[in-house]
């Protein structure tokens, strides 16, 4: 499940063994068989960091989506769903591979001026998940932590002031890169060696720090960084990871890609979200569906009967669905998302049912798997359908920019137009989604022939999105914005296109979920005892076991910039 070159991995293991001692210098005590820096050379060892990075955001991603209901949750109560172990994947990438690796880089630039980018760079991948890890488990290490055997058991430090040193590290990054003529690192992943995109998505991290923290004053800081004028408002600054279509040597497809289009069954899509971008528009379909997901049958009610697992009923009956379901939306979907899209509820930890061959399956983006041309066939098929996994992890996007923009001019008066950032945000993520047809293979488009006038051969795709029907997703979108009678009705028309628009970055919907409680709709549990959401998760059992400086919390704590005030299912 990672986009990650396995080859380095190993390497950066050997590399970490080191991280106890000084790892620019040998002496007589050194291990010969220990990597260092020095050996490995510093863009070794920024690879490692890059790689490390988005090992962990992935983990924070799956982490999320099952919750978000992109997906499903494997078990009917959040307590079983997350337990303790579940923070491992994040907490070891972070802690054991990333933030030894940057302190490495640090030392070294501190010797050696030429690092400049590699530091500050590295610096801000590290600020970024230094905050990840505080939106998840709260609490954490810093001070005292990567101290090798001076500190074995690090004590936490408070989430606030975890975000205060990220901010920090964002600062000097954006003031050293902003004046420096060091060169950039030969492999820069994200941005190409540009340093002057490294400096915008620095300062839109710190502007995302004014969104995240909105409800304890933080639009403050994100409106003077609005104001000053450089964030990500572009797609050629997003802040994202490009996976290949590398199969074998090693596997650097994207995660989603693997998941379905080799021999397993793969995740559920979760029914909420499908429906959503299907049906909830009424005859509006989200132009972006056929991109999100691809179809592997036509049907989906007409299954034979042990295909399914309802709970409540033996077959996908309206009928019979749940009536806290329809409480909440009186047209919310049970037990498959719609006639076409097969996937399943929230909470619903039942054993597996003989359905992989008709589940709805990830699609075209960001995953790089089929785009959506009603070929209606089987994709476990060893790896060759769609665009071979060539997806990317979108980490922070100019379109989710757009959202901040529109939540904060909703809520905390930052003098923005919510409905243009509104539409800002729709149009670049419909854009953004639409960049991939390009990688659509030809033989899995089908077109509709016809003549001109002087009986030349026309072809147009028969499914592509044309303008005309981006133009009627949006106007229908605004015309929901300008019927919604408050601030917070409008706000809910906000959160729910931002969710849609977050495919493929869950941690991000986590968030705002968090503090804004919406889309107001969304899916309760298939069993009511699922128990209240979780406002963090568990401390990594291997933090917990290993460090006696720490106790286990519960999923009701609260992050620092949570204040408890919205109503989540």
């Amino acid at each position: 499940m990672r986009i990650l070159n396995k080859l380095w991995v190993v390497a950066l293991v050997l590399v970490l063994s080191a991280s106890c001692g000084d790892l620019f210098e040998l002496d007589l005590q050194d291990n010969p068989n220990e990597v260092t820096l020095d050996q490995a050379g510093p863009d070794f060892v920024y690879n490692s960091v890059q790689l490390a990075a988005i090992d962990t955001w992935q983990s924070f991603h799956f982490i999320s989506d099952g919750l978000v209901r992109y997906t499903t949750t494997a078990a009917f109560t959040y307590t079983e769903a997350l337990p303790a172990t579940t923070g491992n994947g994040a907490w070891n990438s972070a802690y054991a591979q990333m933030f030894p690796d940057v302190q490495a880089l640090n030392a070294a630039y501190a010797e050696n001026p030429s690092l400049e980018v590699y530091a500050h760079t590295a610096n801000i991948l590290q600020a970024y998940i230094m905050m990840g890890l505080v939106d998840f488990f709260g609490d954490i290490p810093w001070r005292d932590a990567l101290q090798g055997t001076n500190v074995i058991s690090p004590t936490v430090d408070l989430g606030q002031e975890v975000y205060t040193v990220a901010d920090e590290l964002l600062t000097a990054a954006i003031t050293a890169l902003e004046n420096t003529t060091a060169s950039s690192p030969t492999n820069d992943l994200f941005y190409g060696g540009d340093v002057t995109k490294w400096v915008t998505c620095a300062k839109t991290l710190q502007l995302r720090i004014g969104a995240t923290t909105r409800l304890i004053g933080g639009a403050a800081k994100m409106k003077a960084i609005i104001d000053a004028g450089d964030f990500i408002d572009d797609p050629s600054e997003d802040f994202q990871f490009a996976a290949s279509t590398e199969r074998d040597d090693p596997d650097s497809r994207h995660p989603f890609y693997p998941n379905h289009y080799e021999s397993d069954d793969g995740t559920y899509m979760g029914n909420y979200f499908m429906w959503l971008m299907c049906c909830e528009k009424d005859t509006i379909e989200d132009p972006r569906i056929r991109h999100y997901f691809y179809r592997q049958v036509r049907e989906t009610r007409t299954q034979v009967v042990n295909a399914y697992s309802c709970i409540h009923s033996d077959l996908p009956d309206p009928e019979q669905t749940p009536q806290w379901y329809l409480d909440v939306d009186p047209n919310m979907p049970y037990c498959v998302a719609s006639d076409e899209y097969y996937g399943r509820d929230h909470g619903n930890g039942a054993g597996i049912p003989p359905d992989g061959p008709i589940r709805t399956v990830y699609g075209l983006f960001p995953g790089g798997g089929k785009w959506d041309n009603q070929s209606f066939s089987g994709v476990q098929n060893q790896g060759v359908d769609g665009a071979l996994g060539e997806g990317i992890a979108p980490l922070v996007t100019s379109y989710m920019v757009s959202f901040y923009r529109a939540e904060a001019a909703l809520t905390a008066g930052t003098g923005e137009d919510a409905k243009a950032m509104l539409e800002e945000g729709v149009r670049g993520s419909i854009d953004k989604v639409r960049s991939f047809e390009g990688r659509i293979p030809p033989a899995e488009l089908n077109y509709v022939y016809a003549t001109d006038v002087d009986g030349n051969p026309l072809e147009a795709n028969l499914f592509i999105p044309s303008d005309e029907d981006v133009d009627a997703y949006i106007a229908a979108v605004l015309n929901r914005y300008d019927a919604a009678g408050s601030d917070n009705d409008k706000l809910d028309v906000v959160m729910k296109e931002f969710y849609i628009a977050c495919a493929g970055n869950a941690y991000e919907v986590y968030n705002f979920y968090r503090r804004t409680g919406m889309p107001l709709n969304i899916q309760p549990g298939i069993d009511l005892s699922i128990g209240d959401f979780p406002r963090s998760i568990l401390y990594a059992s291997d933090n917990v076991n290993l460090n006696s400086s720490v106790e286990q919390k519960d999923l009701s704590k609260l992050i620092f910039w949570d204040d408890g005030s919205a109503v989540l299912r």
